[in-house]
């Protein structure tokens, strides 16, 4: 192991499947979340915001469409490795840039909003759970 390598860890092809499978679920699960739960009280509570929602709904729908094509192609790369492996990368990069761009806007467009608070209508277990049993109550 060369000096270059030291301190970096690389996951074995099924590591890497399964936390992009797990990052995939808790992805989904999270913007079920926000759309069905979180944006539908803010918009009770806050209708002039519905055109921000609108725009943060249809970013989830394009990330829907990037994590599902992600979980067929991790299916896929349990058999066949190498090139399903660098499709997925290359997916992974695209869904991190709108990612990035989704988080800043969402921060930037509601972070007053929420600030102020609004009622927990048992959104915030799908919110901010995972699906992994530490959600807020």
């Amino acid at each position: 192991m060369g000096s270059g390598s030291l301190g970096h860890r690389r996951l074995s092809d099924e590591g890497l499947l399964t936390h992009c499978l797990a990052f995939c679920a808790a992805g989904t699960s999270h913007h079920q979340g926000e759309d069905g739960g979180m944006f539908s009280q803010l918009l009770r509570e806050r209708p002039d915001l519905g055109a921000t929602v609108a725009k943060l709904v249809e970013d989830h729908g394009l990330m829907a469409s990037i994590l599902s094509r992600v979980s067929e192609l991790a299916d896929r790369a349990g058999e066949t490795r190498g090139p399903a492996l660098e499709t997925i990368g290359r997916e992974l990069d695209g869904l991190a840039t709108i990612m990035e761009s989704h988080f800043r806007y969402e921060e930037r467009a509601l972070s007053e909003a929420l600030d102020e608070g609004i009622a927990d209508t048992g959104w915030s277990g799908a919110v901010f759970g995972f699906g992994f049993g530490f959600g807020m109550a």
